[in-house]
């Protein structure tokens, strides 16, 4: 209620969200696991002076510093952008609540750009000591980065402690830090390994070194497997009440949520039967099929995590549609319109005749032409309601939800989206929820023919 709406068709503005997020995810990982790749594997090839696989690792790091230092910073500062205009009350939230832990994250960011490149640009330049350092350098500060941005983005789904005491640390130490970390570290060396195997298997031509690279890429990604079950594990047990309920009542995430273990078990066999213990037969056909595999799980995993968090954007302190849980019962009393920056402006600017005294009279709300008050109608959808749906097409379109609803059904939601797992409470007074109905009613679809009983006996 403190910021502009910020409208994006079809998709929704949290969609857009996801998808920034999701492309940057699958990268982010990979610059995790596979800075700790790099550390431990020329660390091992200096050990051994294998010159051969020493080169195929140089190889190796180019194509991993242009995934993830070009393509990862550039879509890292894209989730930056979208959820500054799709959520700015949250990622005020966030900044505001862990400003010294963005402060540290920025430190190892800075300081992972700067390994990587030193890293690569200077092999060959440096001793194999210091070469080695820098390169545990970059898998240490990018590790401590995961680390940090996971326990803020898991405050976010249950702040714990913190919602009593208030504090950074009662924050970042929350119920689904460990879990979730434990399941990231995971992500971070199973995605690692698969990248892996699918660059070595159009760049390797040497059947021996490649049965090496197979071999030891196998092992932490059968550990990064483990991890992944045993943190989502985790991660299920300390979600919040609500969060539980709606995975529970959810059909669909029900099926994705077997999807995720049952590709991460399928990877792991893969794994375990073929690079680990028959090193050889891995193909790039089969490298490509395990990346996907390895992408659908974590994916489908983010999204699942997405999901449970609604009806909030912050457990328990900022709600999906932008307002603090707090602020709640004071908009019921004195209206929507009238507590939000924005509105309020738009309505003394273009229906003067509801303002007394500066203030919106909400009885008169309801005495505007038919027109005014669908328009307003519109008005609420868009703040309460377009952040998590579409209007006719897209993403959960609400003309499409409420298909053959009769008014009052559509006003009892109105009044009680919160009776939803996914929705939060109507934050508004009696007037505005018959506006809003009126509204949703003019552009509810009608009744598919062919469905209800009354259709049977008409057409006997």
């Amino acid at each position: 209620m403190h910021y502009l709406w910020w409208y994006v068709p079809f998709l929704t503005a949290p969609m857009l969200i996801a998808l920034v997020s999701v492309l940057h995810v699958v990268v982010s990982h990979y610059a995790v696991g596979g800075g700790l790749f790099l550390a431990v594997e020329t660390q091992y090839a200096y050990r051994t002076n294998n010159s051969h696989y020493l080169a195929y690792l140089k190889q190796h790091a180019w194509f991993f510093i242009l995934v993830t230092v070009v393509y990862g910073a550039i879509t890292g500062v894209g989730i930056w952008w979208t959820i500054g205009l799709a959520s700015p009350l949250a990622t005020e939230t966030l900044i505001h609540t862990f400003v010294f832990g963005w402060a540290m994250e920025w430190v190892f960011f800075v300081l992972e750009i700067t390994a990587a490149f030193v890293f690569y640009y200077y092999w060959g330049r440096l001793d194999p000591k210091t070469h080695l350092t820098v390169g545990w350098i970059y898998a240490i500060a990018a590790w401590i980065s995961l680390v940090l941005i996971t326990g803020i983005t898991a405050f976010m789904l249950n702040p714990g402690e913190w919602l009593q005491h208030r504090t950074f640390w009662a924050g970042f130490l929350n119920p689904q830090f460990v879990p979730q970390v434990c399941a990231r570290t995971g992500g971070s060396l199973l995605l690692a390994s698969l990248y892996v195997y699918l660059h070595a298997a159009f760049t390797v031509k040497t059947p021996e070194l490649y049965r090496l690279i197979e071999a030891r890429s196998s092992r932490p990604a059968l550990a990064g497997a483990v991890l992944i079950v045993l943190g989502g594990v985790g991660w299920y047990v300390a979600l919040p009440p609500s969060g539980q309920a709606a995975l529970v009542s959810a059909s669909v995430l029900n099926v994705l949520m077997v999807l995720v273990f049952a590709t991460t078990v399928a990877v792991f066999v893969m794994l375990y039967l073929g690079p680990y213990r028959n090193p050889g037969w891995l193909s790039p056909g089969f490298a490509i099929l395990f990346l996907a595999c390895g992408m659908a799980a974590v994916t489908t995993g983010e999204y699942v995590r997405e999901a449970v968090r609604k009806p909030y954007i912050i457990y328990n302190v900022v709600t999906g549609n932008q307002i603090l849980t707090e602020e709640i019962p004071a908009l019921r009393r004195t209206g929507y319109l009238e507590g939000g920056r924005w509105t309020k402006a738009l309505v003394a600017t273009q229906y003067p005749e509801v303002m007394d005294a500066g203030r919106i009279d909400g009885a008169k709300l309801l005495s505007l032409p038919e027109a005014k008050q669908l328009a307003l109608g519109h008005v609420l959808f868009q703040y309460h309601c377009n952040d998590c749906h579409a209007r006719s097409q897209g993403y959960s379109a609400v003309r499409q939800l409420t298909r053959g609803w009769p008014s009052e059904m559509i006003h009892h939601l109105v009044q009680h989206p919160e009776a939803h797992f996914f929705m939060p409470p109507w934050a508004g007074t009696e007037a505005e929820a018959e506006l809003l109905t009126k509204y949703l009613t003019s552009i509810a679809l009608p009744h598919p023919g062919g469905m209800s009983y009354g259709d049977q006996r008409e057409g006997q």
